[in-house]
């Protein structure tokens, strides 16, 4: 039976829905970058910071291997569904990307320099990805939690973008809101599985590279962890 486009545009429109909503919910997804950050609190002398930049495998170990870093804990954020998962987030509708949370002492390390590891460990002109790993759950995303943040960050974009003449930082500037721990296998997945054959071929040679062009800021260097 052959139905008039006009008959059959009636019957699919209630089950048009936005992209990662299930069939019913008419909820709107917000707009991440209208929304107020929120301020992480500090704890047992340590600041947190949050960063997305494709496999959070490779983002967790470099931000490891810097001074004044305590711990980087892969995860998810920037999206508008709760408990993402691996699975979840891998198909692209949650909003959500591999993140990383970055727990780190300040009168080490500063913020500023976070962000300099950050777009200093990355392609930054790659849209939605890093390297073969693409999808929006692999885009590059900075939080910031509050506006010094927020300014450190887009100076640094301003200052890129002069020197890439017609290309432009890929990275979007979300205010934080939540980070999402994720599964346990992925914790330090690098240092727990250095043969694996994405760690060989991807996170060590990124690693490297990383280390390669910031050794002043490396664990050991100038004395101190």
């Amino acid at each position: 039976m052959k139905i008039a486009f006009p008959l059959l545009s009636m019957l699919l429109l209630p089950a048009i829905q936005a992209v990662g909503q299930p069939a019913g919910d008419t909820t709107e997804i917000p707009d991440q970058m209208s929304l107020q950050p929120v301020q992480v609190e500090s704890g047992d002398g340590f600041e947190r910071a949050y960063f997305a930049s494709g496999c959070f495998w490779c983002v967790e170990a470099i931000f490891e291997s810097v001074r004044g870093v305590e711990e980087a804990i892969s995860g998810y954020s920037g999206g508008h569904t709760k408990n993402p998962t691996y699975e979840s987030s891998n198909t692209g509708k949650t909003g959500h990307a591999e993140a990383v949370e970055v727990i780190y002492d300040s009168e080490v390390v500063s913020f500023s320099q976070l962000v300099d590891v950050y777009f200093g460990s990355q392609n930054v002109t790659q849209v939605n990805g890093q390297g073969s790993d693409r999808g929006s759950q692999y885009r590059s995303i900075v939080f910031y939690q509050n506006e010094e943040e927020k300014k450190i960050i887009q100076e640094k974009i301003a200052a890129l973008n002069e020197k890439l003449w017609l290309r432009k930082v890929a990275a979007e500037v979300y205010p934080f809101r939540k980070f999402w721990v994720a599964e346990d296998y992925h914790q330090d997945f690098e240092r727990k599985n250095p043969n694996h054959p994405y760690v060989r071929a991807v996170s060590i040679p990124r690693l490297k590279k990383f280390q390669a062009k910031f050794p002043e800021l490396l664990k050991g260097a100038g004395g101190r962890e």
